[in-house]
C-alpha cells in the first residue's frame, strides 16, 4: 500500500446533501478495497483560479488516503464520470500506511500545535524579548534612503 491525497473541486451550486454523498461513495470505495482513510477535509467554497466551464467557483475537499493503485484508478474513474466533478489531482505522498502509523502521526501533529502554544507562554515568562519582523535595527538602517534633490538650472542647459 502506498499513501496519496486526493484533492477535488465540485460545482459550488451543488446542495450539502450532493456533496456528502460525493465524499461518502469516494469513501466506501477505499473502505472497500482495504484501504485507511486518514483524513477528509472539506474546504467549502473558494473562487477557482481560472474558468473551468463556466464555473467561477468551487466547493473543495480533500482525501488523505492509504491503498493501492487500483483503489486510485476507481477514485479517478469516478471523479471522470461524475458530471459534478470540475476537477481533481492525485498526490502520491510519503508517510504511514497502517492504521496505527497514521494514527501515530495525526497525534504528532496535534502535539506539534499544542508545543508552539506552550513555548510561547514560556518565553514570556522567562523574560524574552520577541522583536517582531522588520522592527530591528538591522531593517531599520538598511530601508532608510535619503531623498536627494536634484535641481536643474535653465541657464546651465
Amino acid at each position: 500500500m502506498k499513501r496519496y491525497e486526493v484533492i477535488a473541486i465540485a460545482k459550488s451550486a451543488l446542495p450539502e446533501e450532493d456533496i456528502t454523498k460525493l465524499i461518502d461513495r469516494i469513501e466506501g470505495i477505499i473502505v472497500k478495497d482495504n484501504g485507511v482513510v486518514a483524513k477528509i477535509d472539506k474546504w467549502g467554497k473558494r473562487r477557482l483560479a481560472y474558468e473551468i466551464n463556466k464555473e467561477k467557483e468551487g466547493y473543495y475537499f480533500l482525501f488523505d488516503f492509504a491503498g493501492d493503485g487500483p483503489m486510485v484508478t476507481e477514485i479517478e474513474r469516478n471523479f471522470k464520470i461524475d458530471d459534478r466533478i470540475i476537477k481533481f489531482i492525485t498526490i502520491k505522498k510519503d508517510g504511514a500506511v497502517t492504521r496505527e502509523g497514521i494514527d501515530a502521526e495525526i497525534a504528532a501533529a496535534e502535539a506539534k500545535k499544542a508545543q508552539p502554544a506552550a513555548d510561547a507562554g514560556s518565553a514570556s515568562s522567562e523574560g524574552k524579548t520577541i522583536v517582531p519582523a522588520g522592527k530591528n535595527d538591522a531593517d531599520k538602517t538598511s530601508r532608510n534612503f535619503e531623498k536627494i534633490t536634484i535641481k536643474k538650472d535653465d541657464k546651465e542647459n
